[in-house]
C-alpha cells in the first residue's frame, strides 16, 4: 500500500527538514566539539549525550527524506467521497453524538486533533465510501456500526 501525504504535510516536513539539517545540525556539531575538546571521550557525558542527539537527529532527517521521496502528495478533493485531507463526521449506530476526523497519511495521525490514518480501523472502514453509508469498524469490543453524516 502506498504512503500518501497532504500538501499540508508536505509543507511542513519540508520545513522541518530544513530546520534538521541547518541550524539544528549546527547546534549538535558545537555541542560535540564542545564536548571533544573536554577530553576523555570514554567518561565524557556530554559528548556521548552529543552523539545521541546526533543520530536522533539522523534518524529524523532519513523518514522525513523517505516520506517526501516516496509519498504521494494527495489534494484534497471535495468530492463527497472519503479520501486524504475529508473530514468525516460519523455517528455510531444508536446514539445522538457524533465523531469528527480529519484523513490523513500516517505520518501525520494525531488522534488528539482528531486526525486519523487512511490506515487505522475506522479510516480503512471509510476510505472510499460518502455520506449516508453505513460502515463496520472491527474494534477489541467487538464490530461497531457507524453511518457517515457528512464529508467534507
Amino acid at each position: 500500500m502506498k504512503e500518501y501525504i497532504t500538501k499540508e504535510n508536505k509543507a511542513k516536513l519540508e520545513a522541518e527538514l530544513k530546520e534538521l539539517t541547518g541550524p539544528r545540525r549546527k547546534e549538535i556539531i558545537a555541542a560535540l566539539e564542545y564536548a571533544k575538546s573536554l577530553g576523555d571521550l570514554s567518561e565524557n557525558a556530554e559528548y556521548h549525550s552529543a552523539r545521541e542527539a546526533q543520530g536522533q537527529l539522523q534518524e529524523r532527517i532519513s523518514t522525513i527524506e523517505y516520506v517526501l521521496n516516496h509519498a504521494v502528495v494527495m489534494d484534497r478533493v471535495t468530492d463527497g467521497v472519503v479520501n486524504i485531507g475529508s473530514t468525516v463526521v460519523i455517528q455510531k449506530d444508536g446514539e445522538p453524538n457524533t465523531r469528527t476526523f480529519i484523513i490523513v497519511g500516517s505520518e501525520e495521525t494525531d488522534m488528539l486533533s482528531g486526525k486519523i490514518s487512511y490506515k487505522s480501523p475506522i479510516g480503512s472502514a471509510l476510505y472510499g465510501k460518502k455520506k449516508g453509508d453505513t460502515v463496520t469498524v472491527t474494534t477489541p469490543k467487538g464490530e461497531m456500526d457507524y453511518q457517515i453524516v457528512s464529508v467534507e
